[in-house]
């Protein structure tokens, strides 16, 4: 088997965020703290104006900046090569969270120490899908073989105008994306305060 990764089918991501609940509530994370994030972007101007959304965690990344900038190894590529933490490692630094160029490792400042996304490695290690990917009523998130993934599925990208180039850390995830999430200048569309980090 090649690298794993996540493919996500942007064109009927409704945003529904069940993907993101489901990742909270298996990861016991508290308010404002989120392992997968989705978020609402629009284009264009009045009446030509497009809206879509993206559901990321961590990428995996084949290149990982979070690993290379850990100095306890805490941060480290798995056999299987996801992007795992090791807690016990950790001391709390932060140097991943400030080389991550997607800000997914996530400083939980009650424990002292970083936590992510570990693509549910205690569920693929019983042959089941990570949660986000079984809790999507429309079944844009599957995870596997990242070529498999890109031939089955065409028509698919690595860059969006609202991510970091591809080039930086060789992220794990394929998209299909909307036509608006591939036009210039985004702008992130903010939810109401009162659901934050929900």
């Amino acid at each position: 088997m090649g690298k794993l990764g996540f493919y996500f089918n942007q064109e009927i991501c409704t945003g529904c965020r069940a993907c993101q609940i489901a990742c909270k509530d298996k990861n016991n994370l508290d308010v404002g703290t989120l392992f997968r994030h989705v978020r609402t972007f629009e284009t264009g101007k009045f009446p030509n104006v497009g809206l879509y959304q993206y559901s990321a965690t961590c990428n995996h990344c084949a290149e990982p900046k979070c690993v290379k900038g850990c100095p306890t190894r805490a941060m480290h590529i798995a056999e299987d090569g996801t992007v795992q933490h090791d807690k016990d490692l950790c001391v709390g630094c932060r140097y991943c969270t400030w080389n991550c160029p997607y800000a997914v490792p996530q400083y939980v400042e009650k424990l002292n120490i970083v936590r992510k996304c570990d693509s549910c490695k205690d569920l693929r290690d019983q042959g089941q899908n990570p949660v986000c990917v079984d809790a999507c009523n429309m079944r844009v998130l599957e995870w596997g073989d990242l070529d498999e993934l890109k031939a089955k599925h065409k028509d698919t990208v690595s860059d969006l105008p609202i991510l970091p180039k591809s080039t930086i850390t060789r992220p794990s995830v394929v998209i299909k994306p909307r036509t608006a999430a591939l036009e210039e200048n985004p702008r992130e569309f903010k939810q109401n305060p009162r659901v934050k980090g929900v």
